[in-house]
């Protein structure tokens, strides 16, 4: 049997060393976590823009304009609905049809501050700003 020429040798051998290196980088690449989104059982985010691109961008999609497909994801743009506060306090705390309520996964600032960005974002002016006093006192009724 006949032994590979020394360039071919050398060839293979370069090529097996390149794709280990290659294969260890790319698993030092994977290995590197992205910020968490929670804190054990509460999200970490705190402004209403990053509490919303966790937690409701998937569903009600970046523009707000929700979706349909499966399910339906109601659109936030230009939604009357949420110039009332205690609706939209009530729908992020206790959740409605198949969306999750987040009473337990963040604190009252965190549902005052994403309440205020889907009321004052995609087209939406509502206001007064919800202040997370008027979620504690909401909360406790």
């Amino acid at each position: 049997m006949p032994y590979p020429s020394m360039p071919r040798a050398i060839t293979v051998f370069s090529l097996a060393i390149g794709l280990m290196t290659a294969g260890v980088m790319a698993a030092d690449l994977t290995a590197q976590e992205p910020p968490p989104l929670s804190s054990g059982a509460k999200f970490v985010a705190q402004t209403g823009q990053q509490l919303y691109q966790t937690s409701c961008q998937g569903c009600h999609m970046a523009d707000g304009k929700g979706a349909r497909g499966v399910g339906l994801y109601p659109a936030l743009a230009n939604n009357r609905n949420l110039a009332v506060s205690e609706f939209l306090i009530f729908v992020i705390m206790n959740g409605k049809s198949g969306m999750p309520g987040f009473r337990d996964y963040m604190s009252d600032e965190q549902i005052a501050n994403v309440a205020n960005h889907v009321r004052s974002s995609f087209g939406n002016n509502h206001g007064p700003d919800v202040t997370a006093g008027f979620v504690k006192d909401f909360s406790s009724r």
